[in-house]
């Protein structure tokens, strides 16, 4: 004891004394044959200074911290398992009465698409791979949280996989699959043209606004609706239009009709283009006798395509970060000849500015969800949304894109 107490004091060089266990240097397991229990370290404590100079090793310190702080059980990953001998040894040494703590081991989390490694995340944020720990496509608490990943749906997915006693791989299409079936039921329709393009509908009175009502969540009765300004002039997504569209184009081409969501069936007249033959706009009638909801005759036509737009007038601009998996590679780090940096995936962020949305986002607050329609689920940024300065990122696209590209 004399011993142990001028180790704590600093009388000695780091590393220079041990204190060890006394079990059985004879035992099959390597971790009972008389472990180190406390090495000297001489270095100044963030709490206690320079007060104690021996320090604990894990096996140690595991069970003991737990015992004194009432833990029941233990959750470890399965390399942990031939401790747990030891974890009981320490134990025995200490227990008095009922109460014990247990450990139990279990199979590591690993994730399709990204890395679970500290030490790869670090390398990922310190080389400037990612933008900080809480990244969007960082596999981080605080990164799946900024993505906008409701925790109802995490916990949907814990419960799916459950609790295994061998290392797999988990599909991140699965935890993507929860993620759209929390949203799909929570999350508020609304429309946000992403690369927009102007729609002038010619036979619409100039300078006159009128209000149609749109439905804010197909699946909850009790959302509600709200009222969206409609104008003379739209904005449209570019790739709703086509001037030679194919047979199975039910979009928006010369010559044939589509319904503007909520408001009235138009049809395409004319396509205005630049000097280099760029599409700067696009003019179209409206039938007046066809407003959605009215229940007149004409609202009753059928027409295949339907399209999401947004009043040039009254759209506000927005910045859309479109977020996507980290990694071109299920497995990143599973080639050993590679560097798991090697395959990440150069796309994985895509910026859009201009982008235009309708006015009822001028009230959304950071972190409200939305889906955009026909567009997939976004979040209004933690950080960085604000009066005047609207950034969404896109926490899942409608579909699994990734399940088309892999068949190819």
């Amino acid at each position: 004891l004399e011993l142990f107490e001028r180790m704590k004091n600093g009388e000695f060089e780091s590393g220079s004394r041990v204190l060890r266990a006394k079990i059985d240097m004879a035992s099959p397991n390597m971790l009972l044959r008389d472990p180190i229990m406390y090495r000297i370290l001489n270095r100044e404590h963030h709490r206690t200074g320079d007060k104690w100079h021996i320090y604990p090793m894990y096996d140690y310190a595991h069970g003991e911290s737990d015992y004194m702080e009432g833990i029941t059980h233990s959750l470890c990953t399965l390399e942990f398992e031939v401790h747990r001998p030891l974890y009981n040894w320490f134990l025995d040494q200490l227990v008095e009465g009922d109460y014990r703590p247990r450990q139990i081991e279990f199979a590591r989390f690993n994730l399709g698409y990204t890395v679970m490694s500290k030490r790869k995340l670090l390398e990922l944020v310190a080389d400037n791979h990612v933008n900080g720990w809480d990244d969007p496509r960082m596999p981080t608490i605080v990164g799946i949280r900024r993505r906008g990943y409701p925790p109802e749906a995490i916990r949907r997915f814990s419960d799916i996989i459950g609790i295994a006693k061998r290392d797999n791989l988990q599909d991140v299409a699965l935890l993507e699959h929860t993620v759209r079936e929390v949203l799909n039921k929570t999350a508020k329709r609304v429309m946000a043209v992403l690369d927009p393009v102007k729609l002038v509908i010619t036979n619409y009175p100039e300078g006159e606004t009128e209000y149609v009502t749109t439905e804010n969540n197909p699946e909850d009765e009790n959302a509600g609706t709200r009222e969206m300004p409609f104008t003379r002039e739209l904005y449209i997504e570019r790739e709703d239009f086509m001037e030679d569209a194919p047979r199975k184009f039910f979009r928006m081409t010369p010559g044939k009709e589509v319904r503007l969501k909520s408001a009235y069936i138009v049809e395409c007249t004319q396509a205005i283009k630049d000097a280099d033959g760029n599409i700067t706009e696009i003019h179209a009638t409206y039938d007046p006798d066809s407003k959605s909801g009215s229940g007149s005759e004409a609202s009753m036509r059928k027409v295949k395509g339907t399209l999401h737009w947004v009043s040039a007038e009254h759209a506000l601009d927005a910045e859309v970060r479109q977020y996507d998996r980290l990694f071109t590679v299920e497995e990143p780090d599973a080639d050993k000849e590679k560097d798991y940096k090697e395959f990440i995936n150069p796309d994985s962020l895509e910026i859009l500015k201009g982008c235009k949305v309708e006015p009822s986002l001028a009230e959304a607050k950071p972190e409200d969800r939305f889906q955009f329609q026909r567009k997939g689920y976004f979040v209004a940024d933690r950080y960085d949304f604000e009066a005047g300065n609207l950034v969404f990122n896109r926490t899942v696209p409608l579909r699994d894109t990734w399940a088309k590209v892999n068949k190819k």
